[in-house]
């Protein structure tokens, strides 16, 4: 490719809104263009990476088995109504009607489409198993986008579907995916970390995601440095340790009978320590949660949950217990109907307005302090058991850095991640909400297994660049580059224009995706872009140095003399060398 056949349309600056490095350097190098809030187009140059990513995708799935389809992206509300998700997604999901007035979705995801495709195909054991997947667009509405195309409204996703007879072939499945993720980032040139996670509004069982750690991640990884555990913080769970007195020992249980004491003007954990001459150890906080759509039945709307006050409640750990499609803490309003109290004093003794759900931790506990359910009130000499028994207890607590791993003993450490990719194993879920059924060997009718497999094509090329970039630009894997190969004449004329056309020539029959910069425009404007768009390899064609060019690969500090009738044979091992690298 010519680049005066080309468009290059590269930025001095990048946007006010665009905070992070991929972002920027995507909007700089002229690979997307903003069309709207969370909405972003890719340009020739970005779409030539795009189809790239979507490439390696494609050829490791197909290798696995996998096959691809193309479902539609608006969906009948109808099959949404069938999983029981229709009100459960939110108001992320766009539900348009049509002209007679029947409700369509645009498609955030794709459990109901492929599953009821299946269900209108399959009949017999012997179909199964089989791998679905398609690469498409979907749209979610976001409240607050972010990051470009990292975290934008429509976006493109992989999206892989396996149905299978029983567990066992499901687990079969599942570990043939995670094999593919793991060979298509290390073709990325991208080093995941796969830790256990929520399955959220997916549901199932089994659930891992593949991470980039990054700075900017919107997901913390907790991590041990003993083992291999490695856990979402969403679903990462420590080992359960002990309540400690004031004076560092293990809390002992009182036989003192509950007790009003005066708190005025009192209201945190903080300032009940220092007023109580205690630690936050002692203390049962209190937070009133509207759960929304719950799959477990509650007597109302609202729940009541108990934590350690040296704690925090995990409100994914929270959603999942509650099979909810989201929990939130109260509106003050709410809060103060349920406790009978302002905020800051509600407690579990004797509340009657709101189920109790109790960490685990509160269980432990001995001699504790609890809101009093009045202003400038708490309660002393708390028992859990005797004092109030909870509706539900379970681990809700936040895991952080410096907590005991449950599997070696190890002390967490954290790290923040991006997530690229999500496997899930759905079990039943929606096959039978949805009354997918085959033929057994005796021909009775059996529910299917299925697994879900995503990974986000957008956020991996962010991604990528995120991780691979200096302050003149993006440092493409070879594998993904837009261009492998740039040659670059000082001045497209003469002698110049000879050699560049030559090596240009020699490259393209080898098979290198060369670009040719035949613009009038200045040397440096040229290098400059050369570095900002990130090409693996340059060659530079000038009157000086020939009959030799100066080859110089996006890594190296400075570059060297190559004969030009060497140049290309060069360029071209190195290709393929670092294309071996990444797809050994």
């Amino acid at each position: 490719m010519k680049a005066s056949n080309f468009i290059i349309w590269t930025l001095r600056e990048a946007p006010n809104d665009a905070v992070i490095a991929s972002h920027q350097l995507m909007m700089r190098a002229g690979l997307i263009r903003k069309l709207g809030n969370g909405l972003y187009s890719y340009m020739p140059m970005g779409l030539k990476a795009f189809r790239k990513v979507e490439k390696i995708i494609r050829e490791e799935l197909d290798r696995a088995g996998m096959l691809e389809m193309k479902p539609t992206v608006i969906q009948p509300g109808e099959i949404w109504k069938e999983s029981g998700r229709w009100e459960k997604m939110g108001p992320e999901m766009l539900k348009p009607q049509n002209r007679g007035g029947q409700d369509m979705v645009v498609s955030p995801t794709a459990e109901e489409a492929f599953t009821a495709l299946v269900r209108d195909a399959l009949d017999s054991y012997k179909q199964l198993p089989f791998t679905l997947y398609q690469i498409n667009t979907k749209y979610r509405d976001e409240i607050r986008p972010r990051y470009g195309v990292m975290r934008g409204r429509e976006f493109t996703m992989m999206d892989a579907y396996s149905f299978d007879k029983d567990q066992t072939d499901l687990d079969e499945s599942y570990n043939k995916a995670a094999a593919a993720y793991r060979r298509i980032f290390k073709r990325m040139g991208l080093d995941t970390i796969s830790v256990r996670a929520d399955t959220g509004a997916m549901g199932g069982s089994g659930s891992e995601e593949f991470m980039v750690e990054s700075e900017v991640g919107d997901d913390t990884l907790i991590l041990c440095p003993g083992c291999k555990y490695a856990a979402n913080v969403e679903k990462a769970a420590c080992k359960d340790d002990v309540a400690l007195d004031a004076n560092g020992k293990p809390q002992v249980a009182t036989t003192a009978a509950v007790e009003e004491i005066p708190t005025p003007n009192v209201r945190t954990i903080e300032e009940l320590s220092e007023f109580l001459k205690t630690t936050p150890q002692a203390f049962i906080k209190t937070l009133i949660y509207k759960v929304e759509n719950p799959g477990v039945e509650l007597e109302g709307d609202f729940v009541a949950v108990c934590i350690r006050g040296d704690l925090d409640v995990n409100e994914a750990k929270l959603c999942a217990l509650l099979k909810a499609s989201s929990v939130e803490l109260a509106e003050e309003a709410d809060v103060v109907r349920i406790t009978d109290a302002p905020v800051g004093f509600a407690g579990p003794v004797n509340l009657k307005k709101a189920q109790v759900i109790a960490d685990k931790t509160v269980m432990t506990m001995h001699d504790a302090v609890t809101g009093g359910l009045k202003k400038d009130v708490h309660f002393i000499h708390v028992e859990p058991g005797r004092d109030f028994t909870p509706f539900m207890t379970a681990d809700v607590r936040v895991v952080k850095p410096g907590d005991i791993c449950p599997e070696c003993g190890g002390t967490f450490y954290s790290k923040k991640g991006n997530e690229l990719g999500h496997i899930f194993k759905l079990g039943t879920k929606y096959t039978q909400s949805m009354n997918v059924t085959y033929l057994d060997v005796s021909g009775k009718p059996v529910t299917p297994v299925m697994g879900c497999y995503g990974i986000g094509v957008d956020r991996t090329l962010a991604s990528i660049i995120e991780g691979h970039h200096d302050d003149k630009g993006i440092i493409w894997p070879m594998s993904v580059a837009p261009f492998q190969v740039a040659v670059i004449p000082i001045m497209y004329k003469d002698k110049m224009k000879e050699v560049a056309d030559k090596l240009y020539d020699e490259l393209t029959a080898a098979g290198i995706e060369v670009i040719l910069d035949d613009r009038n425009e200045r040397p440096g404007v040229k290098f400059t872009d050369s570095e900002l768009l990130g090409y693996p390899i340059r060659i530079v064609v000038g009157d000086k140095n020939l009959p030799n060019v100066e080859l110089k690969l996006r890594t190296a500090d400075a570059p060297e003399l190559v004969p030009a009738d060497q140049a290309a044979a060069k360029a071209i091992e190195i290709v393929r060398s670092e294309l071996d690298k990444l797809n050994g």
